[in-house]
């Protein structure tokens, strides 16, 4: 088995001895755990590690292998340059893994580089397989990998591609999947606190301590957005590392104390072959994928329903959806199967006029989004459509959609009240109310209400206003506020 073992391992700076000594005895559990991983690394003396990790280089739609022969980083931004860790990469195995990327069309390799130095995410780690490693052996070789916006699915296969590569060039590796879990366990930690963060943790606890990585793929990434994690998608590579493979799965240890989750697991091989085909969870994670979709689409309302009718006629022919009662309900329900609330939505959607946000995403994440704070066609169902062709066509952060993308677009439709204006922040809620940040030379930037990851106003209000190209310590600015019906 090329794979001899795999870890979830946190990166809390604390536990290095020269950061802030004394700290780490409040996470003694993690340290012990951390000391216990170098010891069995070292006891099976891989010739590679294989490390993922959230603080590399890290794009949208790529995952970068960092290239070179070797790499040096410290803890100085962390008050401790006197700790450095150096590594050689692996040079063979990375090129051999950016190959066969190429050959399935998996966005990852090597290009693209900003800092070439080690992180942090990835020393912690090198740090207590060196501390254990013993002198007379050399130290593996390392193939670092950063994380990206792509799916759950895209992290799984390039974790494959991981296996594959071991395989074929017979070397024996560790997989180490280094991230922490939520930062939002207390409200005195660091992030404050969130719902979302304790029981994310419990979520992964559960796979961790059953090995059942289907349910790390499955996570909800709206839910794990607020619970402000960073290590999900490592675990995923590394799920997809032990693809179809049998393990003995450990939870070393998992805490808390500081407000962030830190957990330490270790997945070994085991039988003399090491094969168990129940565990495909790239199959099972598509076949969820699948149903939680049409789920998700038989329940549209009848403004998301035209919201995705008219992106897809658009992209599908070019043409825009023809829009009248009539049409529409054919259109809508081809079946017929309206009832009384959707033919009340349909009704409305030609006697009223409003401003409205179409946004999209894919995999979880945003696709695209865009919209008129105030009413710019006849009624909102035009509204709704223009607004759909432009968010999935016209958004200047993304490319057009694509006819292949489709069928994995979930829609939401803001239909937005008629903004206020406001006195003070103090007037603002990011839960209820969306805001407007506006100057008297014209630039003005606009933030929906609820949205993950916006826990205050001061984010609500330095995001609206970055979008507008805004700067709040000097520019005078006027606030307004709103509210919005939100469709899913």
């Amino acid at each position: 088995m090329p794979i001899l073992a795999a870890y979830a391992v946190p990166h809390p700076p604390l536990i290095i001895p020269g950061v802030d000594p004394g700290s780490e005895k409040k996470i003694q559990a993690t340290v012990d755990a951390y000391n216990e991983v170098g010891r069995r690394v070292a006891a099976l003396r891989p010739e590679t590690l294989v490390i993922s990790t959230p603080h590399s280089v890290m794009y949208l739609d790529y995952n970068h292998i960092s290239p070179g022969a070797h790499a040096e980083g410290s803890f100085a931004q962390f008050g401790d340059p006197d700790d450095r860790c150096s590594a050689d990469y692996d040079q063979e195995f990375v090129h051999a893994l950016c190959k066969s990327a190429k050959e399935v069309g998996l966005s990852a390799g090597t290009q693209g580089e900003r800092d070439p130095s080690l992180d942090h995410a990835t020393m912690i780690p090198l740090y207590f397989i060196k501390k254990n490693w013993p002198s007379e052996y050399p130290f593996p070789r390392i193939v670092r990998i950063g994380l990206s916006g792509l799916s759950p699915a895209v992290h799984y296969q390039l974790g494959q591609l991981v296996q594959k590569v071991a395989r074929s060039l017979g070397r024996n590796i560790v997989y180490i999947a280094s991230g922490d879990l939520s930062h939002k366990l207390k409200q005195s930690g660091p992030y404050g606190f969130a719902p979302e963060g304790p029981k994310f943790d419990e979520v992964i606890k559960k796979a961790f301590q059953g090995g059942d990585f289907l349910q790390v793929l499955t996570i909800d990434q709206g839910f794990a957005e607020r619970a402000a994690e960073c290590g999900l998608r490592s675990f995923q590579i590394m799920a997809g590392a032990l693809d179809r493979t049998a393990i003995k799965p450990e939870l070393l240890s998992m805490e808390g104390p500081y407000g962030v989750g830190y957990g330490v697991a270790c997945f070994t091989p085991v039988g003399q072959e090491g094969k168990d085909q129940t565990r495909n969870y790239l199959e099972q994670y598509r076949r969820w994928d699948t149903h939680k979709l049409a789920q998700l689409r038989e329940g549209e309302d009848a403004l998301v329903r035209l919201a995705r009718a008219s992106l897809e006629s658009y992209v599908r022919t070019r043409k825009r959806l023809q829009v009248s009662p009539s049409d529409l309900k054919e259109a809508l329900y081809p079946d017929g199967a309206t009832d009384k609330k959707s033919n009340a939505a349909i009704d409305t959607l030609f006697t009223t006029s409003a401003g409205c946000f179409v946004s999209l995403k894919k995999d979880g994440e945003l696709r695209g989004c865009i919209g008129t704070i105030m009413a710019a066609q006849k009624n909102l169902a035009e509204e709704i459509c223009e607004n759909a062709i432009s968010a999935g066509t016209r958004d200047p952060r993304f490319p057009p959609v694509s006819k292949d993308e489709l069928p994995k677009i979930v829609y939401d439709v803001d239909v937005l009240s008629r903004p206020e204006p406001i006195e003070t922040v103090g007037d603002l809620d990011p839960k209820r109310y969306g805001v407007i940040v506006s100057t008297d030379d014209g630039r003005r930037g606009l933030l929906l209400p609820d949205l993950d990851g916006i826990d205050s106003v001061q984010q609500q209000l330095d995001i609206a206003a970055r979008k507008g190209g805004i700067d709040l310590a000097r520019d005078t600015v006027r606030l307004e506020r709103f509210e919005v019906v939100r469709h899913t």
